[in-house]
């Protein structure tokens, strides 16, 4: 068996609110049973002990692609504009899926146990030169919580 060169460590580095506007979202299909989806961005807050500030009203929005096998991947962009004025570009990419009474759930907007939701993302920041650029050269990995109007991201940086 072979053993991994290091295990790289978590870091809980900061939470991002997503808030979306109330009722359905837009879709459209696609060739092969795929949908396409996007949803805007209209504000949010960002939260934690690397990061702080909020999020640009209409600065973006989220793209998914709602696959045939239920499973939903994101692509993402908005704008952060961090507590010291410094703007923040982030992609945001990832996944999410679930059993189809979890999913329905979900698309009902109702709660539900974020364990019962596979939704892991992978961020990615451009950020100037400046206290934020540790952004633009940490790899980050995270985890998602969708409710009817806002999701919540944990963003932890790879060590």
């Amino acid at each position: 068996m072979t053993q991994p060169i290091f295990t790289p460590p978590l870091e809980f580095a900061f939470r991002i609110r997503l808030d979306f506007p109330p009722g359905a979202r837009s879709r459209f299909a696609l060739p092969g049973g795929t949908l396409r989806g996007y949803v805007p961005v209209i504000g949010g807050t960002v939260t934690g002990p690397r990061l702080n500030g909020t999020v640009i009203a209409h600065s973006g929005g989220d793209w998914p692609l709602i696959r045939p096998d239920g499973v939903i991947a994101f692509d993402a962009r908005y704008l952060i504009h961090a507590e010291d004025g410094t703007p923040i570009q982030v992609f945001n990419r990832g996944y999410a899926h679930a059993p189809a009474h979890i999913q329905a759930r979900i698309e009902a907007g109702e709660p539900i146990d974020p364990a019962d939701n596979y939704f892991r993302i992978s961020p990615v920041f451009e950020a100037p030169g400046g206290p934020h650029d540790w952004l633009t050269r940490t790899v980050f990995a995270g985890t998602g919580e969708k409710h009817a109007d806002h999701s919540f991201f944990d963003v932890f940086a790879v060590g």
